[in-house]
């Protein structure tokens, strides 16, 4: 991978998390950019005509590009320590030879019973551990068992259950554990006020600490604090302004991501840091509707091409992502999946310390190490549903 083809991959990653965040709402959520671009930009590598132009308006890459772009920023995504990512595709229609090649890190199955009714031998040569005598009964607890073990057990199934229409799913699956370079002294936290996004005040049990004061910047008055990870993940919290119009997140989120040019330093020498003890988890969350506010209608329709998948007429019926992120005086952990189901159509200065207190809604983004791609992005309102 050259590095202009992963500055322009982040960059798509990036547009997708800008243009999505506004359909997300005010409430607490979490969810993965990269993982739901890589499982869009797999679907795309087998696109093709006006489905795959859609598409690539979207993700800015398709066909044989698209399974490059993934391929190079799943790797990317895999190389960062504490990370792990995952991809599979099972079918029951049989699959292009070029769309397995054009994903060499992808595992290929089949459907577990559909494989003797509908695939032809040969299709057989093209999969993974597949045999007729070894096929289990019901392909959800085999693929809800896939999502335990690609996540580490933060995610115990699918975002949907399945209901027999699909005759192809792709599943993209993320897991983050991550220690802080500098932890947060247990003896500290201790119930703090917290105003959710309803001007609502209770208690909550919030961490503090005295951090360097370049551990934290301004973009455009919204405050950004980088906590360092051991394992070189880059994990911020993001703060808009106190009761300004415009501090929800998808006007705050943005700021995690954005880059050295758009920074204002804190001028100060420390920081005493409270943030609460927090857990943020999205489970099934339907994102149908909003690829069509994205601009995706024609892969949504059985009149879409996805002829470089298969010859069997597939169209996107359903993309849904669960995930996950728990933040604790040690460190985080993170975990998403996305799931794509297809059917057939038919200067010196005073010594000073600045406090900032995450004691109203706040975001968090994780990225990859070089600070360009994000993983995950949450926001937590503290409204109880």
């Amino acid at each position: 991978m050259t590095h202009g083809s992963g500055v322009a991959e982040a960059e798509a990653v990036r547009r997708v998390a800008g243009r999505w965040l506004p359909l997300l709402g005010g409430g607490d959520f979490v969810v993965s950019p990269v993982g739901l671009w890589l499982a869009l930009g797999a679907v795309a590598s087998g696109a093709r005509g006006r489905t795959g132009e859609e598409l690539r308006g979207l993700l800015g890459v398709e066909g044989r590009a698209a399974a490059e772009a993934v391929t190079s920023v799943g790797r990317r995504v895999a190389d960062g320590d504490g990370v792990a990512v995952a991809t599979g595709v099972w079918s029951r229609v049989p699959v292009g030879d070029g769309f397995r090649r054009g994903l060499p890190g992808v595992r290929f199955g089949v459907f577990p019973r559909a494989a003797w009714y509908e695939l032809p031998d040969a299709a057989f040569g093209a999969t993974d551990d597949v045999s007729l005598g070894e096929v289990p009964v019901d392909a959800g607890p085999a693929l809800d068992a896939w999502v335990r073990e690609a996540t580490g057990g933060r995610i115990t199934r699918l975002p949907l259950d399945l209901d027999g229409s699909e005759d192809l799913v792709l599943l993209n699956a993320l897991a983050l554990r991550a220690s802080w370079l500098s932890a947060f002294p247990r003896h500290l936290t201790r119930d703090e006020p917290f105003t959710d996004a309803h001007g609502d005040t209770r208690p909550v049990p919030t961490m503090r600490h005295r951090i360097p004061a370049g551990w934290v910047w301004y973009v455009d008055g919204v405050v950004v604090v980088e906590l360092p990870c051991r394992e070189g993940v880059r994990v911020r919290f993001v703060l808009g302004r106190r009761g300004a119009e415009g501090a929800g997140p998808a006007a705050v989120l943005a700021a995690g991501w954005a880059g050295a040019g758009a920074r204002r330093p804190l001028v100060a020498d420390a920081v005493d840091l409270s943030l609460p003890r927090f857990t943020l988890r999205t489970t099934g969350a339907d994102v149908t509707g909003q690829l069509a506010a994205l601009g995706v209608t024609r892969a949504l329709s059985p009149d879409a091409d996805f002829s470089g998948i298969s010859s069997a007429g597939l169209y996107i019926a359903k993309v849904a992502q669960s995930a996950l992120i728990e933040v604790a005086e040690e460190g985080v952990e993170a975990a998403a999946v996305t799931q794509v189901s297809m059917p057939r159509s038919a200067a010196p200065r005073r010594r000073a310390v600045e406090r900032i207190a995450f004691d109203r809604p706040f975001g968090v983004v994780v990225l990859d190490a070089s600070g360009e791609l994000p993983l995950f992005t949450g926001w937590r309102s503290g409204v109880r549903g």
